[in-house]
């Protein structure tokens, strides 16, 4: 009898944290169908990747992360937070979602992804502001995420046709496994008759390099409160 595997596991081995850094053109495929508020907070910014794509557009971008991996503030846990960083008011990341991910439950990947959601959410909602997630497509569908996406009024799904090719595979694969997609909500807006779905398309062969920015440029806010601040 043939295995089958769950939709959500590569088959390969994961990366310690759950750290893939997210390809430039990812992220400028959210830049080309929606107007972002700043400053913007990057809560799990790894290497930079997201946030040097936002400042080269000329956002101000706060980077934080659990992790330290060299770049934004280092030691700052997402869930423990209980509000945004001060006068930011846009949320984007790409939150570690996978097997072993941001609390390194293994095999709750779907949970991690759930509770991590419904934080930003509140985080977002409480400052009246954006947020915008990248997920993979195929985990939308599932009853408690679109359950939790429509009590929030999601505003749009942004669809990225080409697939991300996270990491070398070797020759086994020729592009990515998984189609991806940025669900935004916007809590200042006026609200609307349902969540639209938009399609965008990334380089061919993801060749879509951007020079490194140094940090320096980069405006970083202190760190978020937590509750044991209070």
């Amino acid at each position: 009898m043939t295995k089958v595997r769950p939709i959500h596991e590569s088959g390969f081995e994961r990366v310690e944290g759950d750290f893939y850094s997210t390809p430039a053109w990812v992220t400028e495929c959210l830049l080309s169908k929606v107007t972002l508020r700043g400053p913007i907070w990057e809560p799990c910014c790894g290497d930079g990747a997201i946030a040097k794509v936002l400042t080269a557009a000329g956002h101000q971008v706060v980077a934080t992360d659990l992790a330290d991996r060299g770049f934004g503030g280092a030691g700052v846990d997402f869930f423990a937070t209980s509000q945004m960083p001060e006068g930011c008011r846009t949320l984007v990341t790409n939150p570690p979602y996978g097997d072993g991910g941001f609390r390194g439950r293994a095999g709750k990947s779907a949970a991690n992804m759930l509770g991590f959601t419904d934080h930003a959410i509140r985080l977002a909602r409480q400052a009246e502001g954006q947020l915008a997630l990248l997920v993979r497509f195929q985990w939308i569908a599932g009853r408690r995420v679109a359950s939790l996406l429509t009590d929030a009024k999601m505003h749009s799904a942004i669809v990225l046709t080409r697939r991300i090719r996270w990491f070398d595979h070797g020759g086994a694969y020729k592009t990515g496994q998984h189609h991806h997609a940025w669900i935004f909500f916007d809590f200042a807006a006026p609200p609307i008759g349902g969540p639209s779905l938009v399609f965008a398309d990334g380089p061919d062969g993801q060749r879509h390099n951007r020079a490194p920015l140094d940090q320096s440029v980069l405006p970083l806010f202190g760190r978020p409160p937590t509750d044991a601040d209070d």
